[in-house]
């Protein structure tokens, strides 16, 4: 199983958030899952590469150009892809993954965390689809997701599309119990 990971490149953020990322590292890594993220060097996502590293996991990265030339990669990786830009990242990363976790993080992460919904939504993506609330980060994110359920903005079916779970354990355990995903929204989407 490969899964792609969305997380934090800031630094600057609570301790509890790094722990949690450490740990996840660690499961992925015993329970041979490799793993696809944005190639950052920084931030949860240094912290999950250098710990599935240190595990002798295997994590892959992929980073636009740009972001290589910065310097914002790291530099130790099993494989890292560079692409062109931002769109043909995420592309890149959707293709090489059978589901998607994401951990805390900013606009870039929420914006990752949408087209993973959209696109399972849209029946182009099929794995799973996890939120790891830590320390309850994202409580009003999900909010917002039923608020556009109540306001039938989307359907109630819709959301079976994701998950939220609360730990690195859990996120593992219904990573390893997915078994596949046969809905078709396409069928209901204008009615």
């Amino acid at each position: 199983m490969r899964v792609c990971v969305f997380a934090a490149s800031s630094s600057r953020i609570d301790g509890s958030y790094a722990a949690a990322t450490s740990e996840l590292g660690i499961l992925f890594a015993r329970n041979n899952i490799e793993v696809v993220f944005g190639g950052g060097g920084i931030g949860l996502m240094g912290i999950l590469a250098d710990t599935i590293l240190g595990e002798k996991g295997k994590i892959t990265g992929v980073i636009p150009e740009f972001m290589r030339d910065e310097g914002w990669g790291h530099g130790h990786l099993t494989e890292m892809i560079v692409t062109p830009g931002m769109s043909e990242r995420k592309k890149r990363m959707f293709e090489l993954s059978d589901g998607v976790v994401a951990l805390p993080g900013g606009i870039g992460t929420v914006e990752e965390l949408t087209e993973a919904i959209t696109l399972k939504q849209l029946g182009l993506f099929r794995g799973p689809v996890l939120m790891l609330n830590i320390e309850g980060f994202y409580n009003h994110f999900i909010e917002f997701l039923e608020h556009m359920v109540t306001t039938r903005f989307m359907r109630s079916e819709h959301k079976r599309i994701w998950e939220v779970v609360n730990t690195p354990d859990e996120a593992i355990q219904s990573l390893l119990k997915y078994d596949g995903w046969s809905e078709d929204f396409r069928k209901i989407a204008k009615f």
